[in-house]
Order: structure tokens, then sequence, then C-alpha cells
């Protein structure tokens, strides 16, 4: 298949995104080693660091929510792969004198497989590491055990807790407490219209028919339960996955909770707006109370057109978290 993209070798794109994206942002965050991206203006080392990792070709997720107030560091595999433990750790030696590191895995098997390898050869040097996993696709069922479920989008508003949560030199532990308490709360469905393409081999990843869709469909083309079914409208669409994802948070009225639709990479904004439309009608009629509330890109794969629904409900100490100023490229409060 030719592929019609900007690009030079197809083997460098990684690195050529990342050299592009620090020269992009040199006031917000730097590359290092290459492979690894950090607050071009550290933290003080008397507060907890927020460290993550994932495979290019999502941006801005991952790395374009580095800097104050959110994540420390990113580390980036090669395009939709995780990346290995030994650049893992020598990201987490960067922070080794700091009070403490929180690492946020998405529940990806790569992703666990290489985090988990990294945290035994970092406890082996003594640096303790405090992991906490991101598992909120409600595809595989509202009921269904986290460890079945994928790490979506929902990374990048527990990032921006976490990332409060250690500005205010709250423990790791505290951290993580606060962060699993927004977690737990959380949930992710996405809907998919045309799959994502690889731009190392311009393959397409997953099959859909011109008029069909796949609610649930995983953003590398997993299979999302119930299959490919005909194209409906925004409405139905926007309701069927607000009621979903509501039931799978156990949203109460009264509640105070966050709507935020992530678009895949190939879908507009005015269709965002459509759908949050919809959603919003949806909680709000359920008695919800929507205190926070996103349209755009956080987390794309490559001309996947789709978008994710993600809501969580919050406390009264999250919400406060999550509105804490912050200054990353792509996640700004002032």
């Amino acid at each position: 298949m030719v592929m019609k993209k900007f690009l030079n070798d197809p083997q460098r794109v990684t690195n050529e995104l990342l050299e592009g994206y620090a020269l992009c942002y040199p006031n917000k965050i730097k590359l290092v080693s290459e492979k690894i991206v950090v607050r071009a203006n550290p933290k003080s080392k008397d507060k907890v660091a927020i460290v993550t990792l994932g495979g290019a070709g999502h941006e801005p997720a991952l790395s374009g929510f580095v800097g104050e107030g959110m994540l420390d560091a990113s580390v980036v595999g090669d395009i939709f792969a995780a990346p290995g433990a030994p650049k893992i750790v020598e990201a987490l030696r960067m922070f080794k004198d700091y009070a403490g590191i929180v690492l946020v895995v998405l529940n990806h098997e790569g992703d666990q497989r290489n985090a988990n390898m990294a945290l035994m050869m970092a406890q082996k040097e003594g640096i303790k590491v405090n992991k906490i996993v991101t598992a909120e696709d409600i595809a595989p069922g509202v009921d269904a055990p986290a460890s079945e479920r994928r790490g979506l989008g929902g990374c990048v508003p527990l990032s921006k807790i976490l990332g409060a949560a250690a500005e205010k030199g709250m423990t790791a532990e505290q951290i993580v407490e606060v962060g699993e308490r927004f977690n737990k709360r959380m949930a992710t469905l996405a809907v998919t219209l045309k799959v994502a393409t690889h731009p190392q081999s311009g393959g397409e990843i997953g099959a859909l028919a011109d008029d069909q869709m796949e609610i649930g469909m995983g953003q590398h083309g997993e299979g999302g339960g119930n299959g490919p079914e005909p194209m409906q409208s925004a409405d139905w669409v926007a309701e069927t996955m607000a009621n979903k994802v509501l039931r799978a948070v156990d949203a109460k009225p009264g509640e105070k909770i966050m709507l935020l639709i992530n678009g895949s990479g190939g879908t507009t904004l005015m269709e965002m707006f459509v759908i949050f439309r919809k959603a919003y009608e949806v909680a709000t009629k359920a008695g919800l109370v929507v205190a926070t509330s996103h349209c755009g890109e956080v987390l794309t794969v490559q001309e996947a057109s789709g978008f994710q629904m993600i809501v969580g409900v919050y406390d009264d100490e999250t919400l406060a978290l999550f509105n804490e100023p912050c200054d990353a490229p792509y996640w700004v409060v002032r």
C-alpha cells in the first residue's frame, strides 16, 4: 500500500517526530537520550516525580502532557510499541533522588511487561517506584475485571490529577491513593469508523467496511465485543455510549463528573461537539453535574476515525486537583 504521509525514512519517524517536538516547545520540554521527554524546568527534588511510558504514534499522548503540574517524564517506544525496560529504568534513575516516583502504565501487554521488568531492575538499584495502572476501557463489558480492560485516553486526566497532587507535596503513597479514587471511577468507550494505518508499513490495522462502525474497537484494531455494525446517527451513538460509561462509573444524581470526547485522529471538532451535545444531555438528565469538559485530541491513532468517550466521577479533592494550574504543551490551566 502506498502511504500518503509527510515522512522521510519510516524507520526514523519516532526519532524525527521527537526531535521536532523538542524544537517546537523548548521552553516546556526537552528530549534526553533520544526517547525520553522531560520537563524543561524540573520540579524541586523534595517532590514526587510522575513518569509514564508508551509507544509513539498516539500524539499528543503521552509526551504532550509532560510539563509543570503534569508529567515529569515520558519514555517513548517505537510506533505503537512499548519502550524497552532498560530505557524505562534510565528514566527512573533521573528521579532517584526525588521524594519518590509514581509510574503511570496503561494496561497493554507490552507496556505492563516492560514496566514490570523495569521496576524489578530499579528495585535492585534501590530505586523505589509506586505504580498506578489505567484500565478504564469498558469494551470487554461494564463488569469485566480490570485485568481484562485496556488503558485508553483516561491516562491524560489521571496524569493531571497525579501531577497536581505531586506539586502540592503529597507523598508517593498519598498520590497513588488520591489517583486511584479517580481511576476506579473512570470509564472509557471508543467507537471506530475507519481503522488506523501503521506509518512504518502503510498497512491498515483491522478492517471496517465503509458503511460500518464498531463500538469498543481497540486503538490498534483489536475487537470491540459485538463486532462491526451499520453506521448510526450521532445522537444514537452518543446516547448509547453515554449510558454505558455512566453505568460503568456508577454515577449517582448530584455527583460531579468529567466528560471528555477524545478524537482518534481522523474525526473533526464539528463531529465531536455534536457528540458532546447529546452526551451532556444524557448526563444532565441523569442528574449529574458536568464539572469539567473537553473536546479535542489527547490520544490519537494515525488516521483512525472515531472517538473515545471518557467519563470520570470527582470527589471534592480530585476535582480541585484537576483544576490546579499546569503548563504542558497540550494541556494548560491558568
